[in-house]
């Protein structure tokens, strides 16, 4: 038998936390299985729902590691198409979640919702689980300083460049995970050099424009950096939105390889300088800034 909470989990935040904590737990005490059933891809790439202004907090692998890391024992998918998401509250607890997946016990956040009557309320969706034989297993929200913790208000966060407010929210550091391409290598020319990162998942959200430090990962090494996003104005090179970052105390040829960074904090607004002169003191600024505030990168937010 499987004790199961279902949903999209963009993010794994302390709100998907407290839920699959609470799984976890009663699974234990039980001696059954704890499973996360998720969805791939997002419901809105399939229904066309501003498809075009998604952006998503975790890739898939994202999302299975952070599950598994919080102790689940299974993470499954099941693809999301236009026949499935026709499917009633009913239809999915008979079909997939006693069918295929032995669910005795369905945790519940305090938001969600399942099947294409989602116009129905949670009580009348508590109500059908238990006509079908589950228990279902209420969870309350989680509040973090008077703010309700959830996938949306992560995204504004971060589309406003606070990272720190986002990362307290998550429980860890946001990252982007890509491999390094080629850039123009200008910033090597003026004792800058910059790491250039393609993502791996083209639909990851993305921080406002800005100057971040971050820890960068790099072949099972950390270290630390600045991080430019945006236009590069003061280059005036039009290659678009680019992601740069600067590793202090390195100096190899990375091209190619995989990088991950995670963020730590905003540092200032990205802005156009009158000249590279202007723009090198001030990066000189912004390494000093990071060398003495980025602190010890093992310490995570709270999880």
């Amino acid at each position: 038998m499987v004790v199961a909470a279902t949903g999209f989990f963009d993010g794994v935040h302390l709100g998907h936390l407290k839920v699959l904590n609470k799984m976890c737990s009663i699974a234990r005490e039980e001696g059954k299985e704890s499973m996360v059933i998720s969805f791939w891809p997002h419901p809105r790439n399939i229904l066309q729902q501003d498809a075009d202004k998604l952006r998503l907090l975790t890739s898939l692998d994202e999302k299975r590691n952070l599950c598994l890391s919080a102790g689940v024992d299974r993470f499954e998918v099941i693809p999301f198409s236009k026949e499935f998401s026709m499917l009633s509250v009913e239809e999915f607890m008979c079909k997939y979640l006693i069918g295929q997946y032995n669910v005795s016990t369905l945790i519940i956040g305090y938001d969600h919702k399942l099947g294409h009557d989602v116009s129905q309320s949670q009580n009348d969706m508590i109500a059908i689980a238990e006509k079908c034989g589950i228990r279902p297993v209420r969870v309350d929200e989680f509040v973090s300083e008077e703010m309700v913790v959830s996938s949306t208000a992560i995204r504004n966060l971060l589309s406003e460049g606070d990272v720190s407010r986002a990362n307290e929210l998550l429980g860890y550091r946001y990252a982007l995970h890509g491999v390094v391409v080629a850039g123009n290598k200008i910033g090597r020319t003026y004792g800058f050099p910059t790491a250039n990162l393609q993502l791996y998942e083209p639909l990851k959200l993305v921080p406002s424009h800005g100057v971040y430090m971050v820890w960068a990962e790099i072949a099972g090494k950390v270290y630390r950096g600045i991080c430019n996003i945006g236009n590069r104005p003061t280059m005036c090179d039009n290659r678009g939105i680019t992601i740069e970052t600067h590793l202090l105390d390195f100096d190899e040829d990375i091209y190619g390889l995989d990088l991950k960074i995670e963020f730590v904090s905003k540092i200032r607004n990205e802005q156009k300088f009158e000249s590279i002169d202007c723009l090198k003191m001030q990066l000189t600024k912004d390494k000093e800034f990071a060398y003495n505030n980025m602190g010890d990168p093992t310490i995570i937010v709270m999880r």
